[in-house]
């Protein structure tokens, strides 16, 4: 007998709930078959079913009425939280309200994508959604996709080629190169020439290890250009690659947003580089985990909204 009303609570379904408390409120099948939008036969069909899961008739005729039994009482403010429940669970998995919300993100960003993506992102937040908060995580190409995968990151900005193909991806913009130099460079017209710009001294971004997975192809390009006894210095940052040129005569060849940005704040003056490089595709990446989260698709949409077309 136990192992038969173990299997037969083992089936109660949301939906069966759901009737039993509309006859609690209705006290009637006719009126709850049309609360719920369906026959009459099938709720006493489902009231059957009821009263044999819970060993007793739930509901007795008095008159034209139906009176609740003592367990069909008893068990009625447990019903109506077990439902609440179970619609607070739908709803959290369907709503997202961003200007009440404190929920933080987290981001997968290279240096360039720091300053790229975060000003702008973290000024809207403020308006829209300022509770809010935004943690950025030094993106590895070795290891983002795990990071995505696991949820310790909730998208990742960059350019990655070879990224997992399992990762859902949406293209942000494409990138060029550009090179800057100080703007009291001795012979900054001389460098937007092909032979003036390799004569000069450079500073060359290897950004092998750093998350800048589309930069090598361009820096195999300009290290076979750019004769050995040019390159006064190789660093992973193109950050600070351009610092150097700021404060030396080297020149420094950076993605075009990235060089446009610093500029003005560093005292650099950006040239078209006078040698063909490939251009980047710049795009945000993510689990297919986290593709439906609510949360996680209003940001996406924002920073689409916000970076998408962006060009050079």
């Amino acid at each position: 007998m136990m192992d038969m009303d173990n299997e037969a609570y083992s089936e109660l379904s949301l939906r069966e709930l759901r009737v039993l408390h509309a006859l609690l409120q209705q006290r009637s099948i006719t009126r709850t078959a049309e609360a719920m939008e369906t026959t009459q036969p099938a709720i006493s069909k489902t009231l059957r079913r009821l009263r044999a899961q819970f060993s007793d008739p739930l509901f007795v005729r008095n008159g034209h009425a139906m009176q609740p039994t003592a367990k069909a009482l008893d068990i009625a403010d447990r019903l109506r939280l077990l439902l609440a429940a179970a619609d607070g669970l739908r709803s959290a998995a369907t709503e997202f309200d961003p200007a009440s919300s404190d929920r933080l993100f987290s981001l997968l960003l290279t240096d360039v994508g720091m300053i790229r993506f975060l000003p702008p992102l973290i000024a809207r937040l403020a308006d829209i959604a300022p509770g809010v908060s935004v943690r950025a995580v030094p993106l590895d190409a070795r290891q983002f996709e795990p990071r995505l995968e696991t949820g310790e990151a909730d998208l990742a900005f960059g350019a990655f080629p070879k990224a997992a193909r399992y990762l859902r991806r949406q293209r942000l913009y494409f990138d060029g190169y550009s090179s800057v130099l100080r703007r009291r460079h001795p012979r900054a017209s001389k460098c937007q020439s092909r032979p003036g710009f390799l004569a000069e001294r450079h500073i060359l971004v290897t950004g092998s290890e750093t998350g800048h997975a589309a930069h090598r192809t361009a820096h195999r390009i300009l290290s076979a250009a750019i004769a050995p006894a040019n390159v006064m210095l190789r660093v992973p940052s193109f950050v600070a690659g351009a610092i150097v040129a700021a404060e030396t005569d080297g020149v420094a060849t950076l993605p075009t947003n990235l060089a446009e940005r610093l500029a003005a704040p560093l005292g650099l003056a950006a040239f078209e580089i006078p040698i063909t490089l490939p251009r980047i595709e710049i795009a945000q990446f993510w689990h297919e985990r986290y593709h439906r989260d609510a949360g996680h698709k209003w940001l996406r949409n924002l920073t689409f909204e916000l970076f998408a077309g962006a060009a050079r």
